[in-house]
């Protein structure tokens, strides 16, 4: 009997574990995740008062109070590309009634040039918050008579008015005949690029009514409306049954802080079970958020830590689902691409013996007809962080002599002295106004950050010219030490490729070694030589790299020849097989990628091409796309026979 039942035991425990066990290997079919659900928010803004700041610019939250920038921080519209006065402010976002498409309204203001200097805002329309249509509405000139004379039309914001079955705009308004400013309205057109009829009064507190924002609380069928008043300083609420109604005025402070505060913002949380409230502590640099269950009392929730390139203004979230997370993330994810705030171009990267770190020295670009006139550095113990040390060369004023304006393209060498010091060559380009023409000056410092010492007069002028070259502009230069001999040598041209040895001095140039090293042949498809001559040597050979197309076209790319000497006595020839470097990648919206300096990390055999590209939102030939450049890294490899292996520009960098 004993037996009997242990052996039934232990068949009936074998049995149940190979149940078990065939439980825990079968296959777990997770239940496809809804791309419709809402899981998160997006939170729309400007970052400061600076004028490159007055921009657009998107982060995100899984639980709409703590956001992390996309894009890097930078924008994702570009101001000078939908507004007047090429800024935009207090961004507003809204998800229209059928779910999928959306409305933002932006204030049209550079700051910069005072609180009552706007004169209108811009209406943009999307269905996938990446690509927007916009309308720019100037109201002086949309509406000549009653208000030609509006000295400012602040934060315009978005509701959709359910009685009249339309989308109401509505904003703050100022006429420069006095008063104070108060909420108007009007209604938007079917598509959204206009709006009807004239401006209406909606509401005003008695006095300065500024920052209205508006929402429709089902729970008690009002619409709220929040908005600053400059009495008493705060965040205050009236309801009304519909929009054009009477507003009732409510009693108490909305904001939970005695900080002055403005651009209140009120979404409902995801879960439908409450209200997030969140405006700017404007005084203060952060932002508080806060939290309703019936919009009557606010509960405070955190001060949104501000810190880098998040520095978020006057701006509103929204719920979003999470087919449009992930679209939000593949097109703006934290690249680490660009690696220089802003626009920059023509970067030049070198490695200071003195210093042990690492540098970079641009044109400072974004303005029209490429008119800057001062050079930035950035500094960098590893490649990665840039640290921006300011202007370190300005052509406007008494710091050059000799030039004026357009300051393009510069480069720098390290010369060890005699006595152990270091002394920094730049070498420049500028605009000679006595000559009318492009020349090429130096500039000498003891430190890499500067300050520098101009020479009285171009080193390189405009009749410094290669044996029969005609055309182009003696710009771009690149200065070159042969590792070899210890000589130093200038390369330069925008149209032809001259090369000169240069005097011991570093201040100037033994013209009659001047050459013309124009490469051979070519398109624009493939090699043609335009400008930016730039030149290495590793393991006994010169490689001479050059850009092509115009700096404004996709197409601006990189391309190379070699030699066996620094200064090869004719133009040099291109091995038709293998002479790209760097092009674009359309794919990954990386365009024009050129205008190249290289290091190489002492002591190995490991090289960076460092280059600007086009900003994408600026692609566009309307948008300036020659103006807007942004500066990147990448890894340069060579393969067992010495040839460059053709680099393909990334979005994230190489470390």
């Amino acid at each position: 009997m004993t037996n009997k039942f242990l052996l039934a035991s232990a068949l009936c425990l074998t049995l149940t574990g190979g149940a078990f066990a065939q439980k825990k290997a079968k296959k777990v079919v997770e239940e496809p995740k809804d791309p419709n659900e809402m899981v998160a928010y997006l939170f729309t803004y400007f970052n400061s008062n600076a004028p490159e700041d007055e921009q657009i610019c998107y982060a995100l939250s899984d639980d709409g109070y703590n956001f992390t920038p996309l894009n890097n921080g930078n924008p994702v519209i570009s101001s000078d590309t939908i507004a007047y006065t090429q800024c935009v402010r207090d961004p507003h976002i809204l998800r229209c009634e059928d779910g999928k498409t959306f409305y933002m309204v932006v204030t049209d203001m550079k700051s910069s040039l005072g609180w009552a200097s706007n004169r209108g805002m811009v209406l943009l329309k999307s269905t996938d918050l990446i690509n927007w249509q916009h309308s720019a509405i100037n109201f002086p000139t949309r509406y000549t008579k009653e208000w030609k004379n509006v000295t400012r039309v602040w934060a315009p914001e978005t509701v959709y008015d359910h009685k009249a079955g339309k989308y109401m705009v509505f904003y703050s308004l100022l006429k420069s005949d006095g008063g104070y400013d108060k909420i108007y309205y009007q209604y938007a057109n079917k598509d959204f690029t206009d709006l009807e009829g004239e401006p209406k009064w909606l509401f005003d507190s008695g006095n300065a009514t500024i920052d209205g924002d508006i929402v429709y609380n089902e729970a008690d069928g009002l619409y709220h409306l929040f908005y600053k008043t400059e009495a008493g300083r705060g965040i205050f609420q009236a309801t009304a049954k519909n929009l054009t109604d009477r507003w009732k005025k409510i009693d108490g402070h909305v904001d939970q802080t005695k900080e002055a505060v403005e651009g209140v913002g009120v979404c409902k949380s995801i879960d439908g079970k409450s209200w997030i409230v969140m405006y700017d502590c404007y005084a203060n640099g952060h932002y508080q958020f806060c939290k309703s269950s019936d919009l009557k009392t606010f509960e405070f929730v955190q001060n949104t830590e501000t810190k880098g390139k998040f520095t978020p203004r006057h701006g509103t979230i929204i719920p979003i689902t999470r087919a449009e997370k992930e679209r939000l993330l593949k097109e703006y994810g934290n690249y680490n691409q660009p690696i220089l705030t802003g626009y920059h171009a023509d970067p030049e990267v070198m490695y200071s013996n003195k210093t042990k770190k690492y540098y970079i020295y641009s044109t400072t670009d974004g303005t029209p007809g490429w008119g800057g006139h001062d050079f930035s550095v950035f500094s960098s113990s590893d490649l990665k962080t840039w640290k921006d040390e300011g202007k370190m060369l300005d052509l406007k004023g008494d710091q050059v002599k000799w030039a004026t304006g357009n300051a393009w393209a510069p480069c720098i060498e390290e010369v060890k002295q005699k006595d152990g010091s270091y002394k920094y060559y730049f070498y420049f380009s500028g605009h000679n106004p006595k000559t009318d023409r492009k020349e090429i000056g130096v500039a000498v410092s003891d430190n890499p950050t500067g300050p520098f010492v101009a020479s009285e007069q171009p080193i390189v002028t405009d009749a410094d010219r290669p044996n029969g070259v005609g055309g182009g502009q003696a710009i771009d230069v690149d200065v070159f030490t042969d590792p070899k001999t210890g000589k130093h040598y200038l390369y330069w041209g925008n149209g032809f490729m001259a090369g000169a040895e240069l005097n011991s001095d570093m201040m100037s140039i033994k013209k009659e070694t001047i050459v013309n090293l124009t490469p051979e042949g070519g398109n624009l498809d493939t090699w043609a030589y335009r400008e930016a001559p730039y030149v290495i040597y590793r393991k006994g050979t010169y490689y001479f790299m050059w850009s092509v197309d115009d700096t404004g076209s996709p197409n601006y790319h990189v391309c190379y020849a070699t030699s066996k000497t620094p200064l090869p006595k004719s133009p040099l020839k291109v091995n038709p097989d293998n002479y790209n470097v760097l092009k674009q990648v359309p794919t990954d919206k990386i365009y024009g990628p050129a205008h190249n300096s290289v290091l190489q990390v002492p002591g190995k055999d490991e090289w960076y091409i460092v280059y600007h590209r086009i900003n994408k939102y600026h692609i566009d030939r309307h948008f300036s796309p020659g103006i807007h450049r942004e500066v990147c890294i990448d890894r340069l490899t060579f393969d067992k026979k010495g040839n460059i292996i053709p680099v393909t520009p990334t979005l994230n960098g190489p470390f």
